[in-house]
């Protein structure tokens, strides 16, 4: 692909211009009437479009900067469109081609292309953005150190036609989008644009520049075969060119030929390798016959007796082969007996011992709470034993009895109540030294980001730097067992860190930490100063969670420092009449106001209901692992909440599988009805972790089930579709569903049902003395 330079005196004709430039770097002009699209950008009619390749704006660029050079009764007809003359104008600029240096900055690295001359910097960053991977907002072009408009084109920066142009590219944000180059293949060197020299004419010496691009094969050649050398064992394969083969010109007068329907017949004539020949005896030669063989015939057998025989022998080889056979069977059934019966011994051992760490680790959250799901497994467990007490005191006493009975229930599940309280004291306090570590490993945590490569690269940070000597900071002075002179290093260690910032909060950590040392050197007893050091522990924390300090822990404070953004994403409990951030409420799919909190939602649930959300939390732990294995995309898993699969499993499916009714929720899981279309709450089943396994493996539902049962699921489907059909997120997953039940069918409407219509007659009294009416 050549393009030659054109000077501004050569004659053109707009037929014979042909696309010099790269393919996806020329516009394409389509006509407005009649659709005619050509790539030479020619004027086919009256109105013709100008290039897609260029937006509203550009476009008047283009258009004012072609008129500028014209007179202005040449640029526009008697109505005041604009002439053939004009659009011509525009077809050059896009025709002429120029050589664009860029160099990337800060590297310096250069890249050299070929673009149309009346080509945008908008358009040259859209282009540069999809070659470097970097987006086109954050790309800045510069001339000679001065930033250039969006809207300028090429030929306004001052180039010439054919000419040459270099441009600085920079980018706006170099931490996270770099501006790197293109990595070239290593077996191919070549340059993209190449410039030659031509002399057209020999008798002047005149010589031209062509720019000359190349253009690279994505394609590999095929192999054509070859052979090798049988002395030096070198392999020749057969070249493949790109030149197409000459076809032979057409004559117009049909040819028919022989050859190939023709066999090529070759006589040969064989003689044996020994001549044989037979003798007899006969006068004057005398053969001897002491070796010969007398044969005498045996007894003749008929047809009916040869095939009668044979039967014999056939059925005797069917009866040993079937004997085999039947044995062979019966050994492949008793060892697929003998597999069946290990497996049911080894999968029933499984699910005792499953069970049995299911209970051992259901009694050691009880045990040991430490989360808020085991304080609500025993506040579950109070609510049930107390509903069971209180049912077996109405059954059997009465009266006063009962009283007394349901008052010291009461002063026990207070007992116990304050019991849990305990636990859930000493459980926070736990909680608060991992929650502190792992708060400060994440501010000392460095950079991260995954490379084109996809190996892992981190960097540290000043920022991270400073919050990973806190972080040791903290550690150290948090020791036990130190001894006199490692205490007083660590104090001394730690003021002078904070003596870097004078305010009230250091002065008051300086003071303490004086004070401690005085202690210290008085000999005062480690007991004594626990106190001291938890509140030089407690104030040095606060020191590190301030931004002023440490910068890095700014992003992992709930309280944004920044007041405007204390607006967004707030909204009023009505529990706690507290602001608080959107992530602190516990919101259904189909939630339409806000509400409570997730404390106030705790805290009523303990108070009142005491119900356990675990089981419904590890069926949708396991739903959406299964559907993320499946389908990376799928996203109707992630917008319900443990309150719409409780409404999922308990109303629409009963808490039961659909199969066998086994209502243990540990057991259970909620699987896809098809398996061919993605999880929703009206394609799925409930079924247990053996049936959901084969129910996976079926390819046809419609098949393997009876219809009742069928119509069942679907009916359950229907429900379902009618409660989350009401949340406006999921109405658009509805068409799917509806493109489903077009394809393949829909049982509950296959056939017709009857309606009856009765009459209810129903009974008002009315007042004393009146008649009553229906």
């Amino acid at each position: 692909r050549v393009t030659e330079g054109i000077g501004p005196e050569a004659e053109l004709d707009e037929s014979q211009v042909e696309s010099n430039t790269t393919e996806h770097l020329l516009p394409d002009v389509q006509d407005s009437d009649t659709g005619v699209k050509t790539e030479t950008g020619e004027l086919v009619g009256e109105t013709v479009h100008k290039s897609t390749f260029l937006t509203s704006g550009e476009e008047d660029t283009v258009e004012a900067t072609a008129q500028a050079d014209l007179p202005e009764d040449s640029m526009q007809d008697g109505e005041g469109h604009l002439s053939a003359l004009s659009y011509y104008v525009l077809d050059m600029l896009f025709i002429f081609s120029i050589v664009v240096k860029i160099m990337l900055m800060p590297e310096g690295h250069m890249m050299t292309m070929a673009f149309a001359i009346g080509l945008t910097v908008k358009e040259l960053k859209y282009h540069f953005a999809t070659e470097l991977k970097v987006p086109s907002e954050l790309i800045q072009i510069s001339q000679s150190g001065r930033m250039v408009d969006d809207h300028r084109t090429l030929i306004e920066l001052g180039v010439q036609p054919h000419g040459t142009i270099q441009l600085e590219m920079t980018s706006s944000d170099p931490e996270n989008h770099p501006i790197r180059p293109v990595k070239p293949q290593q077996d191919y060197n070549m340059p993209d644009v190449i410039t030659v020299r031509v002399q057209t004419d020999p008798e002047t010496e005149t010589f031209q520049d062509v720019v000359v691009e190349i253009e690279r094969v994505t394609h590999r050649k095929a192999f054509l075969g070859g052979y090798r050398h049988k002395a030096t064992e070198t392999e020749y394969h057969h070249a493949a060119v790109q030149t197409i083969a000459k076809r032979k010109p057409i004559k117009g007068v049909g040819t028919f030929s022989r050859d190939t329907q023709t066999v090529t017949v070759k006589s040969q004539s064989q003689q044996c390798t020994n001549s044989t020949s037979t003798q007899m005896t006969k006068i004057g030669c005398y053969v001897s016959n002491m070796e010969d063989k007398l044969i005498s015939p045996g007894s003749y057998i008929t047809a009916a007796q040869y095939h009668s025989k044979r039967l014999r022998a056939v059925i005797t080889l069917q009866m040993y082969t079937r004997r085999w056979q039947a044995k062979r069977m019966t050994d492949q059934l008793r060892q697929d007996r003998e597999l069946r019966l290990t497996w049911m011994e080894k999968e029933g051992r499984r699910k005792r011992e499953e069970k049995e760490e299911q209970i051992k680790a259901e009694y050691h959250r009880r045990m040991n709470p430490q989360c808020r799901d085991d304080f609500a497994l025993l506040y579950s467990a109070l609510e049930k034993w107390r509903k069971e007490e209180v049912e077996h005191i109405d059954a059997t006493l009465d009266g006063a009895e009962r009283k007394a009975a349901l008052c010291a229930l009461l002063e026990q599940e207070s007992q116990l109540i304050a019991s849990i309280g305990r636990h859930r004291i000493a459980a926070g306090e736990r909680n608060y030294d991992k929650a502190v570590q792992a708060f400060l490993e994440k501010c000392a945590a460095p950079k991260r980001w995954r490379a084109f490569d996809g190996k892992m690269t981190q960097v540290d940070t000043q920022y991270t730097i400073r919050a990973k000597e806190l972080r040791d900071l903290y550690s150290s002075i948090n020791l036990q067992y130190l001894n006199q002179e490692e205490r007083l290093d660590v104090l001394l260690t730690l003021k002078h860190t904070v003596k870097e910032h004078d305010c009230k909060l250091t002065q008051n950590i300086v003071e303490l930490i004086d004070r401690e040392a005085d202690l210290l050197m008085r000999g005062v007893k480690e007991t004594n100063l626990e106190g001291l050091r938890k509140r030089i522990s407690t104030l040095f924390l606060q020191y590190i969670k301030t931004p002023t300090f440490n910068p890095e822990v700014a992003k992992l404070l709930k309280v944004p420092q920044d007041p405007a953004q204390l607006r967004k994403n707030i909204y009023f409990c009505r529990g706690c009449s507290r602001y608080l951030l959107s992530t602190d409420f516990a919101l259904t799919a189909n939630a339409r106001l806000v509400g409570k909190c997730r404390s106030c939602s705790e805290l009523d649930n303990e108070a009142r209901r005491r119900e356990d959300f675990s089981h419904y939390k590890t069926i949708l732990r396991r739903l959406r692992k299964t559907e993320a294995q499946r389908n990376k995309e799928a996203k109707i898993t992630y917008l319900l909440q443990e309150q719409d699969l409780r409404y999922l499993v308990d109303v629409v499916w009963g808490a039961q599988s659909a199969l066998s009714a086994w209502s243990d929720m540990h057991d259970l899981v909620m699987v896809r009805w098809d398996c061919q279309w993605e999880w929703s709450p009206w394609n799925c089943i409930l079924l247990t972790k053996g049936e959901a396994a084969a129910h996976i493996k079926m390819e046809n539902t419609e098949k393997a089930y009876g219809v009742v049962f069928i119509r069942n699921v679907k009916h359950k489907h229907t429900v379902a579709k009618k409660y989350f059909s009401k949340i406006p997120v999921m109405a658009k997953y509805l068409q799917e569903v509806d493109l489903q039940s077009a394809t393949h069918g829909n049982l509950l409407v296959a056939k017709p049902i009857k309606t009856v219509t009765a009459r209810i007659l129903t009974t008002i009294p009315q007042a004393a003395g009146g008649k009553a009416t229906q």
